[in-house]
């Protein structure tokens, strides 16, 4: 028998790393590195980054879309519906002017049929682009835009539109709804805006 003065250490994963909840992108930067990638031609990343914002979905089921999920034919739908792996739940999300241009281009230039992945991956072992290598390309993004990569990752793609929108609407069902959470809780705890709005209230209240 092995004693315990022998066993393995393991480091905790996230030692030395900030966690917690990852900032959404403000409105500047979103349209900083649209600008970026229009003006260096970054087909791919520019269509990745439109429809990760207007989709607000989870890295692992944007990643997997298929381009028949997005389009009707030759043309992008105005609206997408698909499953959510984590849930197993139906999630609707619009898909804007600006993404669909992107997304045209994207899948004009790369030649992708009905049944293909809408981003292959470039490794021939994964049929399409992967959770990791999408969290490096965002990591190059925040990089970009100067910012701290502490506190942005692939769930600030997530929480960009919805906080938006719950900050112009402070309708909570309807980003309920748009992110797919089965309770309004999740959605509270999600886009943290207890914190938010008691922060913004203490702000107003001068002594």
């Amino acid at each position: 028998m092995e004693n315990s003065g022998n066993a393995v250490h393991h480091e905790p994963w996230n030692k030395g790393k900030i966690v917690g909840q990852k900032a959404p992108f403000k409105v500047k930067d979103i349209w900083a590195l649209r600008v970026r990638l229009q003006m260096e031609g970054r087909v791919r990343e520019l269509a990745l980054f439109n429809l990760g914002i207007d989709s607000k979905l989870r890295g692992c089921d944007l990643v997997a879309l298929k381009v028949r999920d997005v389009s009707h034919g030759d043309q992008v739908a105005t609206r997408a519906i698909v499953m959510q792996h984590k849930t197993k739940r139906p999630v609707q999300f619009e898909i804007t002017g600006v993404t669909r241009e992107a997304l045209q281009a994207w899948i004009k230039q790369a030649a992708l049929k009905s049944d293909d992945f809408l981003f292959p991956s470039r490794l021939h072992e994964s049929p399409h682009l992967g959770t990791r290598q999408y969290a490096r390309i965002l990591g190059h993004w925040v990089d970009e835009l100067g910012l701290d990569r502490s506190e942005y990752g692939t769930h600030s793609m997530r929480r960009t539109k919805a906080t938006l929108i719950y900050r112009r609407t402070k309708n909570l069902r309807a980003v309920q709804l748009l992110l797919g959470h089965s309770k309004l809780e999740s959605t509270v705890r999600y886009l943290g805006i207890e914190v938010d709005d008691a922060l913004e209230i203490s702000e107003q209240t001068e002594i």
